[in-house]
Parts: structure tokens; sequence; C-alpha cells
């Protein structure tokens, strides 16, 4: 019996595979659990590692790893030139975060988050964020602003959602990756590397906000500012509200999924698709990718239960046809 079992363990070794991808930490909660349970229904090995959409771009474009993991989409264009395939994996929202004593239930308008963003609201109990916070004792603290320090798909989100939202911001910063915050020039500011850096950083540094993802906000037991949405309605970071504004997405194969879903006409207001990158020409390696990434589809639970909105089943079948289409369809 022991020889028996020896020879079929042989045998599973000899058939697993593994693949390499790096990039956005913004999905990273979700595909780690899809890769734990990956691994242990099939045996195959997914290595991903989080170190921001801007490393994860780069990485794949110079063929370094098997995917890449972005929060910012690449344009039609862009892809084009990199020879890469992109498609969306899963949705998720962005929580301004804060860790202010005594303040359980803060909201935030438009115009807070516009101020405290440009650095031209310096204090907490100033009187556009004390106007939606009227039963709340504000303490008058310097407001310190927590913000990526690395070239991020989170920050391009955010920021973009920024330059819909405010014409100001628009009009002097745009929406980037990376960016030198008024709040540096002010001496306001904590800079954090990935989704983990900023949380760590709020949760560390007392009158603090920031832009981090909810999965890492709620798993460090952060405090999340309920904010006003497009349609003047304030909401809370909640799945619901982030299904809300997702239905709103529109993806389509013919661009590659291009499409940037922030500050959507109902729904919560701060909410991201996030993308996987793959060569063009590396199709057996991109059939794993593809095998793995359909095993995340056919798990929503994980997605669900950490706070991520999974696609709709009708983008789920877009993706899987764009995938037949470019003879990348998974293993079978």
């Amino acid at each position: 019996m022991r020889r028996v079992i020896s020879i079929s363990f042989l045998a599973v070794s000899a058939f697993a595979w593994s693949i390499n991808g790096t990039g956005a930490s913004f999905p990273y909660p979700v595909y780690k659990q899809w890769i734990k349970g990956f691994y242990k229904e099939t045996g195959n090995r997914v290595n991903y590692t989080a170190t921001g959409s801007g490393t994860g771009i780069k990485e794949v474009a110079l063929r370094h790893v098997d995917f890449g993991g972005s929060d910012k989409p690449l344009t039609p264009g862009e892809l084009k030139r990199a020879k890469l395939y992109m498609f969306p994996t899963v949705v998720g929202g962005i929580a301004l975060a804060y860790n202010l004593p005594g303040v359980n239930n803060l909201r935030l308008s438009e115009v807070a988050i516009e101020g405290i963003a440009l650095g031209t609201i310096e204090y907490w109990d100033n009187p556009v964020i004390a106007k939606y916070n009227r039963n709340v004792k504000l303490p008058h603290k310097k407001i310190i602003f927590v913000h990526r320090s690395d070239k991020s798909g989170t920050t391009f989100n955010f920021t973009y959602y920024l330059s819909k939202m405010s014409s100001l911001w628009r009009k002097y910063y745009g929406a980037r990756k990376l960016i030198n915050w008024p709040t540096d020039e002010q001496g306001r500011s904590v800079a954090g590397k990935g989704n983990f850096g900023v949380s760590a950083a709020i949760k560390t540094n007392a009158y603090s906000i920031g832009y981090v993802d909810y999965a890492d906000a709620l798993k460090n037991g952060l405090k999340m500012a309920t904010i006003q949405g497009r349609d003047g309605r304030f909401y809370a970071p909640t799945p619901s509200s982030f299904t809300e504004g997702a239905a709103y997405a529109g993806f389509s194969p013919k661009n590659d999924f291009y499409k940037i879903i922030a500050y959507p006409r109902r729904g919560y207001p701060i909410i991201a698709a996030t993308f996987i990158l793959i060569p063009k020409e590396k199709t057996d390696t991109n059939k794993k990718v593809t095998t793995f990434f359909n095993y995340g589809f056919n798990h929503d639970e994980a997605a669900k239960k950490l706070g991520y909105v999974p696609l709709p089943k009708s983008v789920k079948a877009l993706v899987r046809q764009y995938w037949k289409e470019k003879g990348i369809a998974p293993l079978q």
C-alpha cells in the first residue's frame, strides 16, 4: 500500500505546474485565497507578490513574470505596443479610512473630500466637515493625510475619482499612479508602500485619514467614512454599495475590457476593477494563467467574504469568450 501511494504522488507531481505574477496589491487578499484553494484542489502553484500596479505593468512588459496585476487598465494602444492581453478579475471599493479618536461614524461630503485631498482643509473641526457631522465632537487637530509611496493603481483610481468629482483637482493634478500630494508640501502627509502599508500608517497615526482598499481596511479593523456619491446621497463602504456602483461598469472585449469605473451615477463612488496582463506570445503559459483565474471566477464566495464584488456572470462569459478567441482558453 505504501508503494502505491508513493507512485500516485509522483504521478501527480510530474504533471503539476507553477506560474509567477506580480503587481497590484488591491486584489491581493482575494488572490491569496484563490491561490490556496487552487493549490489544494489541483496541486498547481501560483506565486503572486503584491508590488504595486506600476511594477506589475513593467515586469510583465519585460517578460520577467507570467502575468501582471494592475488596477490601472491599459488602453488598447498601450496593450498593442506591449503585445499584451488584458481582462478584469474582480471589483472592489476604495475606502477613506481614518484614525480619529472618539469619532466612529464620520461622514464626508464631496467638498470635504476635495479639501482634504487638496490640503485646503487643515483641521478636523473645519466647518465643511462639521456640516455633516453635527452630533460629533470633532477635534481641533491637524489632518494627517496618508497616501501610497509607490506607483499604484489604487492611487490612479482614487485620483481619477477626484478628477471626475473635483474640477480643481482635475485642473491641477489629474489621474496618476504616483503623485506629489499637496499635503506633502505642508508637512501633513505620511506615505505607505502598498495598501497594507497605508493601512498600517493610518492605524499608527492618530488624526490621520487615507485611501486604502476596503479588504485591507476591514482586515486591519480601520474605521471607514461614509461618503457622498455622485447623486448626492451618502454611501457607506459596503459590498452592496460597491455592487450598486459596479452595475454601471460596461465592460467590453472589443477594447480588451478597458474601463475605469470610479464615480458611477449611483452607488459608492470610489470603486475600481482590477486587471490581469499577459504576454500575447506565451500561449501555453497563458492557458495556465486563465485556468487559475477561471478557478477564481468559480469561487465567488472567497471574493464576497473579503468584501469584493465578483464580476457579473455576463462579464465572466465575455472574458471566457475572449480567452477562447485568443487561443488561451483554460486547460481541461
